[in-house]
């Protein structure tokens, strides 16, 4: 950018562009090519323009929008001859002089001194850019890309960057780039674990004001984001961009490999791990990896025995909340996914896939130690376990291990004494449900075992299996 340059006698001309306002190519200057430089040039008859690689579209809209910058040129001569004349430098001298053109990094960037406290390509560069704005009232800095005004020429350096791509500031420790020094800064604490902003509330400590403002919303229950749709209210506008999504069914991330889309960033990065095969999370307790961290969380419970989901129903506890909602449905009856083969209902559509394959014979979970194939991959991670003798489930009262997590909660319901499955028919309680259901049947008569080679039929399974040997004598 033309801030001023000195001619052979030394005198400097301090913006000798000073009350002329050709806006044509004030606003040059202020799309980031010098105006000495577009003078030189096209005074030169250089058809090529010689800009550097960044002004290329500057060029092509210099080319395309002034048809008649040889008029304007000339009149730009006169009047820059008249304003160098007062300071003893005649008008030859002057355009000798006044059209060399400065690069930035040479000697003439180097005079202009940093203020305390900026990076390289901020400071005093950016106020005597403003300066020249000064001397075109009513002028703003315009993006030739976007048409986007701005009230300092600095904020338009910063936005041309979100076009350009250009990350000037290098953090020295991990080499990543950023377009604002500010970014840089708050980047930096990330390697330095300072965390100047804390909170009153809660004496939580970050390394940024904005990440601070939302978190204090935490404590304030401010949700500043309304939906223009229903009225739902939201303490970030990221949360509130997400959810407008559910309104317009809009899925911005595509995933090039399946072409499936979402409209989650992160739901996304999750996907493109099934291509990838990535695990990052790791159990620091047994080493099994996987793709999301809410499933090494849930993973995790299986060593602590935390169950923090708790039914009010019945009390019965669960590592994940889609379990639990799941659960909640037994109270209320409600099955809404129903087979279309059998008259059998579902409370969860997962459920009913599974099912599906009892029909079907699909088992498309293998073992790859024997072959063996499971109908749902939870079956074939317990069968597994056969194999490698894990028994990932310990108690903590007696030491004994289960390969299994639902062993491992009835288990636990011997030292606690807890029976939490009562019968509404005699009041007997159980410890645990399939105990309750095979009791049940006492009442109601049920019998839904048959034998294949006769008409008997039995309460449990394990009956039918002991008359079906009778039938082998």
């Amino acid at each position: 950018m033309w801030l001023g340059t000195s001619g052979k006698n030394g005198h400097y001309l301090e913006n000798p562009l000073q009350g002329y306002e050709p806006a044509p190519l004030e606003e040059w200057a202020l799309k980031g090519i010098s105006r000495p430089s577009v003078i030189s040039q096209l005074e030169q008859k250089d058809e090529s323009w010689l800009l550097p690689p960044r002004h290329f579209e500057a060029r092509d809209i210099l080319r395309g929008s002034h048809t008649d910058l040889e008029s304007q040129l000339e009149k730009l001569h006169q009047d820059v001859s008249k304003t160098a004349e007062p300071s003893g430098t005649s008008s030859e001298g002057a355009s000798t002089d006044v059209y060399q053109t400065p690069r930035w990094g040479g000697s003439w960037e180097r005079g202009l001194e940093l203020e305390p406290g900026t990076l390289p390509g901020e400071g005093r560069r950016d106020k005597d850019l403003n300066k020249l704005l000064d001397g075109y009232p009513g002028k703003k800095p315009v993006c030739a890309e976007c048409g986007k005004t701005f009230s300092q020429s600095s904020y338009l350096i910063r936005h041309l960057r979100t076009h350009t791509g250009e990350r000037p500031y290098k953090c020295p420790e991990c080499g990543k780039g950023f377009k604002q020094s500010s970014d840089l800064v708050t980047h930096r604490r990330t390697h330095t674990g300072e965390r100047p902003y804390q909170c009153s509330g809660c004496e939580k400590k970050f390394g940024d004001s904005s990440t601070l403002i939302k978190h204090q919303r935490t404590h304030t229950g401010e949700r500043p984001y309304e939906c223009p749709e229903c009225g739902k209210t939201f303490g970030r506008k990221p949360h509130l961009i997400m959810h407008q999504r559910t309104h317009t069914g809009e899925k911005p991330y595509t995933c090039l490999k399946c072409h499936k889309s979402f409209s989650r960033s992160s739901n996304f990065i999750t996907h493109q791990r099934t291509h990838t095969g990535v695990k990052p999370y790791r159990c620091d307790v047994c080493g099994e990896s996987f793709s999301q961290s809410s499933d090494l969380i849930k993973h995790q419970r299986t060593h602590t025995g935390e169950r923090p989901f708790k039914c009010p129903q019945c009390g019965k506890g669960f590592t994940d909340s889609s379990h639990f909602v799941a659960h909640m449905s037994t109270h209320s009856g409600e099955k809404p996914f129903s087979c279309p083969s059998c008259p059998k209902s579902f409370s969860q559509s997962s459920h009913l896939v599974t099912h599906q394959r009892t029909h079907t014979g699909e088992r498309p979970f293998r073992c790859d130690a024997c072959g063996k194939g499971f109908a749902d991959s939870s079956a074939l991670i317990k069968h597994q376990r056969i194999h490698t003798g894990e028994r990932p489930y310990r108690c903590g009262e007696c030491g004994k291990s289960f390969n299994q997590s639902s062993h491992f909660v009835t288990h636990q319901r011997i030292h606690l004494g807890e029976r939490p499955y009562p019968c509404p028919e005699c009041g007997k309680t159980f410890n645990q449900r399939s105990h309750f259901l095979t009791h049940q049947r006492t009442h109601t008569g049920e019998k839904p075992f048959h034998c294949g080679k006769c008409d008997k039929s039995f309460r449990q399974k394990a009956h039918l299996l002991c008359h079906q040997n009778t039938h082998l004598i």
